[in-house]
């Protein structure tokens, strides 16, 4: 196992920068695993950039845990370049020739034609079952490697820790990731059991669409093996790629991304990533073998380099690198165990391309050194993709650029690798392998809008994991709604303002307090940027002083009498929130206008050209109000009044809301008004539910207390196993053996009756009005109709 020993060589002035009376922005570097000033290639003072970013492999829909790594960089791209002014060539690419896309691609179109040829359900779920049983199997026995391969890490570290020696840490770290890697795997079997189970479940009176709904996956692993050769139409892979990256740059426009300036496809780079490989090979640091080529972990570190330098405790490890192709390929064609493939030998039913060692195509690790390179050249300032890249491909990529250019004297291509924490559900990474995932789309449609997402990643930090659910979504929701309230409420000051209004700041020091919050919430935003582009912290400032600031209006508005509010202030305030969160790419607002923007920012853009007629209109409002709060019978008059604000105006995209003795507007979405309204509807409704159903309760109550007093026997009979006999009071004069009762015994004997005489009081009233059980027994049915009717109203809102 590799030594622990991180290696990087500094920026050309990171020393000079270190001490600069000026900061640099520090930021987490992954090959250091330590926040580290950040100095571009050209010096501490250049504005200049290079970021290659791994872009996507197209095989199939994005998922939030794509949303969490393309929007996460998107953010601190912007910071960059809107916050700190820097000018980045943005490099990103996409994978449409892999393992993964010919593998979907190549089941799909076998899948649809095995479809087509199979009709009878009977027979294929008694395939599929079978592809499950199969699968089963073989996915216990990979549990059972990975368990004891993190069992055996564990013991090391121990063993480590016990002899306190220097590798203690890689083995932790180890049997850390091999403790995930165990649990992911036990996921995927308690899936394919769980197909199985299913399956078994619904027989065979199951359609096929059913039953390849559950077991298709398995099955297209099956007729892979069995048919994968026939398929040799390219166009069934290059339509697959196609279309999902299309897909996905509508994923990241719907979220608000930037594009990259410069996007490159595997497919369009076959002459470079070929022209690469034999550099490599040339400066002997790769073989052929059998048509395919291999990368030579060995004679690279022979020739003075460092292989596995973001996971040194990694390299080695079988059960990490079970999932990449490149290193599980041709593994009696390899020298060492750590070889990784280049370059792949052409196989029946897949896409090839010529070159030297005859038909085949790319590895996944070499295309991203290869069009990097060609793009950026032998340095890049940042190279970034998510935490599950780090080992094996982020260390091969590293590896396979030092030994192109290693004639250079290239040690290091890359200054900071840059990592996004996994995006977690149920705590397991969110993985399309795991069949654990969200897609974008989904997301967008049920729980959250684009910027509730983008305010979720920006208030997680970015090299850190975070969870999805619906709690976040909840907590997304009441951010936005907090920074919306906002704006709208330093709307109405600035409208609200004149110039018969005084601008001098009160004696009582709330402006001036108020400026000093701003100052300090700029100088928060400013150390938190600094410190690893800490968006989170950042947020946390603006925040605070959207409270701070709604505190003040809140103060000033509730007197009337004393001094108003300064919109200057609070507008410098609400512009500079929107500036930050223009910076985040969470506004879209032009630079002279305050908020979300978008549809709110062009209602707004309007507002003054209606102002007056909505000011007209609110003080006619104010004055039906006032008129009809003096006449007690007017209540038709406010009920008018709030069917206008309640109807009319949110169908405007107007908020009229109550301020004492006065109306203010406010313009927002009409969507949003209505889910408001929806949401106070369905409250109030399951009010009415509830107090319906303490009603029943309580009547149901009454007519069983009715009911039980109906039943009771006189009380002589009913004490007759104590008394024998009583005087005409019904007070008891005999025990049951006929012996008359000393006084202190009659005593207690009469407590007995008054409490009997109690509980029988009701039985007046029964008598007294002979229909009382009836009239109770029509009345709890009428209570039971009315739960129902508002049962029903309930859940239909």
């Amino acid at each position: 196992m590799a030594d622990l020993e991180r290696h990087w060589s500094a920026p050309k002035g990171f020393d000079a920068a270190e001490g600069s009376a000026v900061p640099l922005p520090r930021i987490y570097n992954s090959l250091k695993d330590s926040k580290q000033s950040f100095v571009p290639v050209g010096g501490p003072a250049s504005k200049q950039l290079t970021w290659y970013e791994c872009g996507p492999t197209v095989y199939d829909s994005a998922h939030m845990g794509h949303a969490r790594n393309y929007v996460t960089f998107d953010i601190v791209r912007r910071i960059l370049e809107d916050y700190f002014g820097y000018s980045i060539l943005y490099v990103m690419n996409v994978t449409d020739v892999d393992d993964k896309i010919i593998r979907r691609a190549k089941r799909n179109y076998l899948l649809q034609q095995y479809q087509k040829q199979h009709p009878d359900p009977v027979q294929v779920l008694s395939e599929v079952l079978s592809a499950l049983t199969d699968s089963i199997a073989a996915q216990s026995h990979k549990l059972a490697e990975t368990t004891c391969g993190a069992q055996s890490a564990r013991n090391n570290a121990k063993l480590a820790r016990s002899n306190q020696a220097k590798d203690t840490s890689k083995w932790e770290k180890l049997a850390k990731e091999l403790d995930t890697a165990s649990a992911q795997e036990e996921l995927k079997l308690t899936q394919l059991q769980k197909a199985q189970d299913s399956l078994k479940q619904k027989g065979p009176q199951s359609s096929v669409s059913d039953i390849l709904a559950i077991g298709g996956d398995t099955l297209g692993e099956v007729l892979d093996k069995r048919e994968g050769h026939t398929v040799t139409d390219k166009t069934i892979y290059r339509q697959h790629a196609a279309r999902f990256e299309k897909e996905f740059l509508e994923d990241m426009d719907s979220l608000g991304c930037r594009r990259p300036d410069v996007m490159t496809r595997v497919s369009e780079y076959m002459t470079e990533i070929v022209e690469y490989i034999q550099t490599i090979m040339g400066n002997k640091m790769a073989y052929e073998s059998n048509g395919s080529v291999h990368f030579d972990t060995q004679a690279f570190r022979d020739a003075g380099h460092t292989y596995g330098k973001l996971n040194p405790w990694a390299v080695g490890s079988a059960a990490l690198a079970a999932d990449d192709p490149d290193t599980r390929q041709g593994n009696g064609e390899k020298r060492h165990p750590t070889d990784f493939a280049l370059w792949k030998a052409a196989k029946p039913g897949e896409p090839s391309w010529d070159s030297p060692w005859g038909q085949g195509r790319p590895g996944w690790h070499i295309e991203c050194s290869a069009m990097a390179s060609r793009i950026i050249g032998e340095r890049l300032d940042i190279h970034s993709g998510g935490e599950d890249l780090r080992f094996p491909h982020h260390d091969n990529e590293l590896a396979q650029a030092e030994a192109h250019y290693h004639g250079c004297g290239c040690q290091q291509w890359v200054n900071y690798f840059l990592h996004t924490g996994h995006l977690s559900i149920q705590g397991l990474k969110m993985s399309k392998s795991l069949k654990n995932f969200v897609t974008i789309r989904e997301a967008l449609e049920t729980d959250y809008s684009w910027r509730q997402l983008r305010l979720m990643f920006a208030l997680s930090p970015w090299d850190r994991p975070m969870q999805y659910g619906q709690q976040a979504a909840d907590e997304m929701q009441a951010k936005e709604a907090l920074f919306k309230n906002f704006f709208q409420n330093v709307a109405v000051v600035m409208r609200q303002h004149s110039t018969a209004h005084t601008s001098k700041w009160a004696e009582d020091g709330q402006e001036a307090d108020l400026a000093k919050r701003i100052q300090a919430a700029q100088q928060r935003v400013h150390e938190a940027l600094l410190d690893n582009l800490n968006s989170k912290a950042a947020l946390d400032a603006l925040l605070d002083l959207v409270k701070d600031t709604n505190k003040y209006l809140a103060d000033r508005q509730g007197h009337p009498q004393g001094p108003p509010a300064q919109p200057f202030l609070v507008r410098k305030a609400a512009a500079y929130v929107t500036r930050i969160l223009r910076v985040f790419g969470i506004s879209t607002a032009p630079p002279d206008q305050l908020g979300f923007g978008g549809e709110a920012g062009a209602a707004a853009a309007s507002a003054d050209g209606s102002a007056k007629y909505l000011d007209a209109f609110a003080l006619f409002r104010d004055t039906v109000r006032s008129l009809a709060k003096g006449n007690k019978s007017s209540g038709d008059i406010l009920a008018a009044c709030d069917r206008i604000r309640d109807e009319t105006m949110l169908e405007l995209g107007v908020r009229l809301e109550d301020r004492g003795d006065e109306s203010i507007w406010k313009l927002e979405d009409p969507d949003v008004l209505r889910q408001e309204q929806q949401a106070k509807q369905q409250a109030a409704a399951e009010q009415k539910y509830k107090k319906a159903t303490v009603a029943h309760s309580k009547k149901q109550a009454e007519l069983t207390r009715l009911q039980k007093l109906v039943q009771l026997p006189p009380i002589a009979e009913a004490l007759k196993d104590k008394f024998s006999r009583f005087d005409d009071d019904l007070n008891p004069t005999h025990d049951t053996q006929g012996n008359e009762l000393d006084p202190k015994a009659a005593a207690k004997a009469k407590k007995v009756v008054d409490k009997e005489k109690k509980t029988r009081e009701g039985l007046k009233k029964l008598e007294s009005d002979s229909e009382l059980l009836t009239r109770t027994e029509g009345e709890l049915r009428q209570l039971a109709q009315e739960m129902d009717k508002l049962r029903l109203a309930a859940q239909s809102q």
